[in-house]
C-alpha cells in the first residue's frame, strides 16, 4: 500500500502523555504540522485551549486540519474504587465525544482515537485480530463506549481509526514501575504465568500511529500490538534476562486479588493473545518484533 505523501496539517489531545510526546517529534519529522490541544490556561504557539467536561475548544483549533489524533486517557492505577473507575472512564469518554461532535461539525476527514486491546477482554489461549468480538469485563465493556463515543464523527463520513494498543513498553510506560522490582531480584511470575501481554515497544506505536495518519485508505478498529504476544511467564523471565537479575519468584492470583481487588483480573491476570492482523495485510513493518530487543531500553 503506497502512503499519502502530502504534508497534513494534525491536531493532538493528549499530546503530553507516554505516546503523544514522540508521535509529535514523529509527525514534525516527517514533514506534517502538528497543532495541541491543551487545558493550560495560556495556550503557546500552536496550541489551542479546551475543556473536554465543558465541551469547549478554542476557536481556530480545527480550521484547515486532516487529521485529529486523541490519545487522551487517565492512568488506569493499580486498585479501583468507584471513584477511580468514573475517572478512567470519563477521561475517555469525555474527550472523545467533544472531539467527534468537532470532527463531525468541521468536516475533519480522519479522526484517530485511542483504544485498548482490552476490548476483546480475557481470551485465553485463542488468538484474536480485529475482526473478533467484544469480550467481557470492565474494561472491555470501556473500549465498547470508547469506541462507540466517536459515532457523530463515523456518522458525518469521516475516517475513523481505533488505536487498540497494547501494553507499550518504554522507560515511562510499564516498565517504570516494573524495571526497579527486577534490578532488585523481585521479579515474578504473575499467577500461573501463562496469560498472554499483548506487548508492542514505544518506537513501534509511534511509527503505527504515523503509518495510519499516512494511510488514508485504512479505517476501523486496528490492533497496535507486535505480531508475537509473550506469556506472562515469558515476559517475565526475558526481562529478568535483560537486566541480568533472577526472578524466582511467584505471585499466586489469589494473593493479587486480595491486593488488587477486581484490577488484579482486568490487569495483571488477563490474558489477550492479540495479533496486528490489519498492520501486517497492509504491510506495516515492525521494528522490534523479538520482545528481548524491545525490553533493552531498560537495560
Amino acid at each position: 500500500m503506497v502512503s499519502n505523501d502530502r504534508h497534513m496539517r494534525i491536531l493532538i489531545a493528549g499530546s503530553s502523555g507516554l505516546i503523544g510526546r514522540p508521535l509529535m517529534a514523529a509527525l514534525r519529522e516527517s514533514g506534517h504540522e502538528v497543532r495541541r490541544l491543551v487545558r493550560a490556561s495560556s495556550p503557546a504557539a500552536g496550541e489551542y485551549r479546551w475543556d473536554p467536561p465543558a465541551g469547549r475548544v478554542e476557536d481556530g483549533a480545527f480550521d484547515g486540519v486532516d487529521a485529529v489524533i486523541n490519545l487522551c486517557g487517565s492512568p488506569m492505577g493499580m486498585r479501583w474504587s468507584a471513584a477511580r473507575k468514573q475517572m478512567i472512564v470519563d477521561s475517555r469518554i469525555e474527550p472523545t465525544d467533544v472531539l467527534a461532535e468537532e470532527v463531525a461539525e468541521h468536516g475533519v476527514p480522519s479522526l484517530l482515537n485511542a483504544s485498548a486491546i482490552s476490548f476483546y477482554g480475557d481470551t485465553g489461549e485463542t488468538v484474536v485480530d480485529e475482526t473478533s468480538a467484544a469480550g467481557q469485563g470492565f474494561l472491555a465493556g470501556l473500549c465498547q463506549r470508547w469506541e462507540a463515543a466517536t459515532g457523530p464523527a463515523v456518522r458525518a463520513g469521516a475516517r475513523v481509526v481505533h488505536l487498540r494498543t497494547g501494553l507499550v513498553l518504554a522507560r515511562g510506560g510499564l516498565l517504570g514501575p516494573l524495571a526497579p522490582l527486577f534490578r532488585l531480584g523481585l521479579g515474578a511470575r504473575l499467577g500461573d504465568g501463562r496469560q498472554f501481554m499483548p506487548w508492542i515497544s514505544l518506537a513501534d506505536e509511534v511509527a503505527a500511529i504515523r503509518f495510519l495518519v499516512e494511510h488514508e485508505t485504512l479505517t476501523g478498529p486496528v490492533n497496535l500490538c507486535a505480531p508475537e504476544p509473550a506469556t506472562n511467564a515469558e515476559f517475565t523471565r526475558t526481562l529478568a534476562r535483560v537486566l541480568h537479575r533472577p526472578a524466582p519468584w511467584w505471585v499466586p492470583a489469589s494473593a493479587l486479588r486480595l491486593a488488587l481487588g477486581e484490577a488484579a483480573d482486568e490487569l495483571a491476570l488477563m490474558s489477550v493473545r492479540a495479533v496486528p492482523a490489519v498492520l501486517t495485510k497492509a504491510g506495516f513493518s515492525f521494528t522490534d518484533t523479538r520482545l528481548e530487543r524491545a525490553l533493552a531500553v531498560v537495560g
